[in-house]
């Protein structure tokens, strides 16, 4: 069963995803309360897609999966926190291991 969260106006929760094992942040995407318990049931992570209005698998075309280990929410209920076991080279579709690869300072 899960928690009590605040989801937006829109029915979504931010996802925070981090490597178990560095500590390194690898993405953020949007859950709903389905994508959510598809995460929990399957243990890989699945997210609303707000650009196509769909479902989907992290890694589903890639291979480059994420293994769930642990899900955290903060203290406002509002944001999660996904650790996992990340598969393949990396989270992000541009190739990198990581979507924060760019900096502003």
């Amino acid at each position: 069963m899960l928690p009590e969260l605040k989801y937006d106006e829109k029915g979504l929760i931010p996802a925070i995803i981090q490597d178990i094992n560095t500590g390194e942040v690898l993405m953020m995407a949007y859950m709903n309360e389905k994508s959510l318990q598809m995460t929990v049931e399957t243990g890989y992570t699945h997210f609303w897609s707000r650009s196509r209005q769909k479902y989907w698998k992290k890694g589903e075309t890639s291979g480059h999966v994420q293994e769930v280990k642990e899900i955290l929410y903060d203290c406002d209920a509002d944001t999660l926190l996904v650790k996992v076991i990340q598969h393949g080279s990396g989270a992000c579709h541009t190739g990198n291991r990581t979507c924060f690869y760019r900096n502003i300072k």
